[in-house]
């Protein structure tokens, strides 16, 4: 790893595979949002927001209807 940065109090280092490290003054390793949070400041990456999860009803009703088919074609061989 290469040190690439020093942001307030911690220490930001780039691994081999491109993806940062962050340490604090107390030489412990910065995880989760802290981390994020820290190198957003820093300006070495940008978060982007989340896709929105799909309808539950589209899928649901589309179960259903499958559901109903199965129900259906079972009854009219007898």
């Amino acid at each position: 790893m290469k040190k690439v940065k020093t942001a307030g109090d911690y220490s930001i280092y780039q691994k081999r595979s491109g993806r940062y490290a962050v340490r604090d003054q107390a030489k412990k390793w910065v995880n989760a949002e802290d981390k994020t949070k820290v190198l957003l400041d820093a300006g070495l990456i940008k978060v982007s927001e989340a896709k929105p999860a799909p309808r539950e009803g589209t899928e649901e009703s589309s179960a259903e209807e499958t559901a109903s088919a199965e129900e259906g074609g079972e009854g009219s061989e007898s």
